[in-house]
């Protein structure tokens, strides 16, 4: 976090406070009652705390979206760093990046992964080097506009009164477009398959455009979390669960991408079906 000073305020008592030493006593008090207030505000905004937050971005071949959405984020009022985690994409989405860190060198990162080994160990790396570089609040979100980086704001604001906010496509109806649906079902469903096997109070178990605290990813033990595909997202909310954390839903509307290619596979349904019951598992003989 960032502090700073306002010097001006400590100006200004200092002014009011001899003007009135050479007044008469007549209106000492009305003056005395200014300088308190001074007092209290300078309480208030003589250190003004300005959070450190960070995108994190994974991506692989999203050449048609990299710097839109980067551009997106940073066009926004309140500052926001992006880094992106990239897993070598051969559509060369690094170099992308490489070039725009020239227009934002202090907010865009980058690190670039020589393997491809999931979208949970994508964030994973992203998690980590977010706590080492002092980050307060940290975010996932999709590089393809599923995700609207005007909602960035809106979760960081509840996230302040809780341990981790979660964009949540479930939490007043269903808030999709563009979905087929199947894929609309598949997704809900899984939700609901989740809730009752791991009694997570949570309608969007899979979502994946969340922010988390410091203090929730310093205590979660990211070292401990395996699942790698969609399962991480459900994964990471239980394991947030468990430890007690406060976990608060926020109501977005998610969009299908328009560019690119969806990673979704069977391989990554199958991980997150029996990963659940993994988790469950784990957590009944307390070897979560």
């Amino acid at each position: 976090m960032r502090i700073k000073t306002t010097q001006s305020l400590f100006s200004g008592i200092l002014t009011s406070f001899l003007k009135f030493c050479n007044t008469g006593n007549a209106i000492f008090f009305a003056k005395l009652s200014i300088i308190l207030f001074k007092i209290k505000s300078l309480n208030k905004l003589s250190l003004q705390i300005e959070m450190k937050k960070l995108v994190i971005i994974p991506t692989y071949n999203e050449k048609e979206n990299i710097e839109n959405i980067i551009s997106a984020v940073f066009a926004l009022e309140e500052e926001f760093h992006v880094l992106v985690v990239d897993d070598s994409s051969p559509d060369k989405t690094a170099d992308i990046v490489k070039e725009l860190q020239k227009k934002f060198p202090h907010t865009l990162h980058l690190s670039i992964r020589h393997i491809k080994d999931g979208l949970g160990k994508a964030y994973i790396h992203g998690f980590k080097w977010a706590l080492q570089n002092n980050y307060d609040y940290i975010f996932e979100m999709d590089a393809d506009f599923s995700h609207d980086p005007k909602d960035l704001p809106k979760l960081f604001e509840s996230c302040k009164n809780a341990d981790m906010a979660v964009g949540s496509r479930y939490s007043k109806g269903v808030n999709v477009v563009n979905w087929p649906m199947g894929r609309v079902l598949l997704s809900y469903f899984a939700s609901k398959y989740v809730r009752f096997i791991l009694g997570l109070p949570i309608h969007d178990t899979t979502a994946g455009f969340v922010c988390f605290s410091r203090k929730t990813l310093e205590e979660i033990g990211l070292d401990n979390v395996k699942l790698k595909g969609y399962g991480f997202q459900i994964e990471m909310k239980f394991r947030a669960f468990k430890k007690g954390f406060k976990i608060v839903e926020v109501p977005i509307i998610f969009t299908n991408r328009i560019l690119g290619e969806s990673k979704m596979n069977g391989g990554i349904i199958h991980e997150a079906v029996f990963g659940v019951l993994n988790l469950k598992w784990k957590s009944i003989i307390n070897r979560l």
